[in-house]
């Protein structure tokens, strides 16, 4: 679950290349995170397609 977005006071939404401060909800056994343990993340997908400067769609 994301708590807040990285580099800007008030930004409501992050995109693709932001950094995140999340909290782990739920772990996949044999790993090294733990429930409730608050890490920094970068987004490298979105359900939500890209729209770049050159109308490009990705």
């Amino acid at each position: 679950m994301c708590i807040r977005v990285i580099g800007a006071s008030n930004y409501r939404y992050a995109h693709i290349g932001d950094v995140i401060v999340v909290v782990i909800k739920e772990v996949m056994p044999n790993t090294s995170l733990e429930r409730s343990e608050v890490i920094k993340v970068v987004i490298v997908r979105t359900c939500k397609e890209l729209k770049r400067d050159n109308w490009m769609i990705i």
